[in-house]
């Protein structure tokens, strides 16, 4: 089996580099050309405004909105902090007895 393998490599690397020797590109340099745009920089007049919203009840206003228009973001104390007191609160309060298991059948 590895004969057949190491045969099969062998034979496809030869025909590989054989088929290198007749190459359709040519190796010499090629300086690019690009088609010429003549309206590239010019002035031209825009386009007429349309509406994006015309079809929508989506209404809008123009504008900026001051800062502190917006109100200030909610402050949440991180989960760590409530861990960490918890913690401390559990440390410093007797531990409360444990309810006896009664079973009945």
């Amino acid at each position: 089996m590895k004969t057949i393998v190491c045969t099969l490599c062998f034979l496809c690397g030869t025909t590989i580099a054989f088929a290198q020797n007749g190459s359709v590109l040519s190796s010499t340099a090629q300086p690019v050309q690009m088609d010429g745009h003549v309206q590239h920089a010019s002035e031209h007049s825009m386009a007429q405004e349309s509406s994006l919203l015309s079809t929508s009840s989506y209404s809008y206003a123009k504008g900026e909105v001051p800062l502190a228009d917006l109100g200030s973001p909610i402050y949440e104390v991180p989960l760590g902090d409530i861990a960490r007191a918890y913690r401390k609160e559990r440390a410093t309060t007797p531990a409360a007895p444990k309810p006896a298991k009664v079973m009945e059948n």
